[in-house]
Formats: structure tokens, C-alpha cells, sequence
């Protein structure tokens, strides 16, 4: 099991997070606070028209619970009008997105 991490890139655009590892039950939780977090940010004013990217090239490893933590993350992002967009999506993670329908919500 590869551990879950996290780098945080900011300009004045856009915040980035982008992950590494694996995304599963037990690194779920983790990824939900900073990723609330991280939205609180892209809400403030001065970055308003901005939004969160969520960069999940490195990630090794996704299952139903990570998936489910996105679709929550892209619910609050909806509720507070902040753009967010999943980037860099491996070909197995894509067909995955696909296959859920979850495709033309999270990319």
C-alpha cells in the first residue's frame, strides 16, 4: 500500500492539488479536509473566478470510496459556484469515470 500524498501548487489562476499514491477508504478522509479546505480558498474574493484543479496523473491506485470522495468534493464546489476540474486522468482511471457516468461530471 503506497501512502497518499499531496503537493499544493497556488498562482494567482488557480489552485492545484495534485496526488500521488493511493486513493482509497483509508486515505479518503484526509484528502476530504484539505480538499474543503482548498475550496474554502478558491471561494475567497480575490480568487473567485479561479477554481481548483485536482491533478490525479500520479495517482496508482483509485477505488469506490475515492470516487466518492470527488463526486463529494465537485457537490460542494457546485453549491458554492467555485469551478473545479480533474486533470491528467489515467487511461484505467478515465474508463472508470466512464463506465460510472461520472466522466461528464468530474472532467
Amino acid at each position: 500500500m503506497r501512502a497518499l500524498h499531496l503537493i499544493i501548487s497556488r498562482t494567482s489562476a488557480t489552485l492545484t492539488v495534485s496526488l500521488a499514491g493511493e486513493l482509497d477508504i483509508a486515505t479518503t478522509e484526509l484528502l476530504r479536509g484539505h480538499l474543503l479546505e482548498l475550496l474554502q480558498e478558491a471561494g475567497h474574493p480575490h480568487r473567485r473566478q479561479a477554481g481548483l484543479v485536482i491533478e490525479v496523473s500520479r495517482l496508482s491506485f483509485i477505488d469506490a470510496a475515492g470516487l466518492g470522495i470527488l463526486v463529494s468534493v465537485q457537490n460542494q464546489a457546485l453549491l458554492r459556484r467555485i469551478p473545479l476540474r480533474i486533470a491528467g486522468a489515467p487511461p484505467s482511471m478515465r474508463r472508470l469515470l466512464r463506465i460510472t457516468g461520472l466522466d461528464a461530471h468530474l472532467t
